[in-house]
């Protein structure tokens, strides 16, 4: 009798503790975290995995902040061997043309294929490739349209004509050139980082410096906010590139 009494209570305990502490996310580890995003508590190792990914963090975050003073050891070496790949495809690019590749980059990342088609890093070369070809060639005096060959590639080549078009419309100035030179390095970050068995391996780098870089912007407009508040207004400067 004691003995069936115990394990009642036991299988009692057990469910209780799932139900109060596991984690919504991955419904195994305990939830000791409060999620600010989510409203609720979550585990540490989804904190530090899913946060900017998965789980649109705010600014004010304790736990987003924490970890961007002081990374994991295992975070900034990684960071380290993302730039040190990154580095030979941007060599030479203009601090504008530096803009503008990472603008493109942010239009790959928002770009979802129709359908049940995943974009690859083929379709991303193949994309900025008949961008850069169109624009081109189009400076020689021949009008012409370059089409890639696959429907997430054609996909994000007007995503990418009309991010051009939308940067124009906010009375930034871009040339044609530096475009091409932009799109052409991420035709060869896309072709030389992608990997025999990881289709994905280009988009993937980028997506760590993505965040990398939007924690960083974040964190530059929130510091310069005051300040900008406090002096007169300044005359928009033509040319800088400004990101919609």
């Amino acid at each position: 009798m004691a003995a069936r009494n115990f394990v009642a209570i036991a299988r009692a305990a057990w469910v209780c503790k799932a139900c109060v502490v596991a984690c919504p996310l991955c419904q195994t580890r305990k939830a000791k975290r409060n999620c600010t995003a989510l409203g609720r508590a979550i585990c540490t190792v989804c904190c530090g995995t899913k946060r900017l990914v998965e789980i649109s963090c705010p600014s004010d975050c304790p736990h987003l902040a924490a970890s961007r003073e002081h990374p994991p050891a295992v975070v900034r070496k990684q960071q380290e061997l993302d730039v040190a790949a990154l580095l030979p495809s941007m060599a030479g690019l203009t601090e504008r043309q530096h803009q503008l590749f990472f603008l493109f980059q942010s239009v790959i990342a928002r770009s979802k294929p129709d359908g049940l088609a995943r974009l690859n890093d083929e379709d991303v070369a193949e994309a900025a490739s008949a961008c850069a070809a169109t624009i081109e060639t189009a400076a020689k005096g021949v009008l012409y349209e370059h089409t890639p060959a696959t429907l997430p590639a054609q996909t994000l080549a007007g995503e990418f004509r009309a991010l051009l078009a939308q940067v124009r419309e906010h009375g930034a100035t871009v040339y044609d050139r530096e475009a091409a030179i932009a799109l052409r390095a991420i035709e060869q970050g896309a072709r030389t980082l992608t990997r025999p068995g990881d289709s994905t391996a280009y988009l993937t780098l980028m997506g760590r410096l993505l965040q990398v870089n939007k924690a960083a912007a974040a964190d530059t407009h929130r510091d310069s906010a005051a300040a900008r508040a406090a002096r007169p207004a300044a005359k928009t400067d033509s040319g800088s590139i400004i990101i919609p």
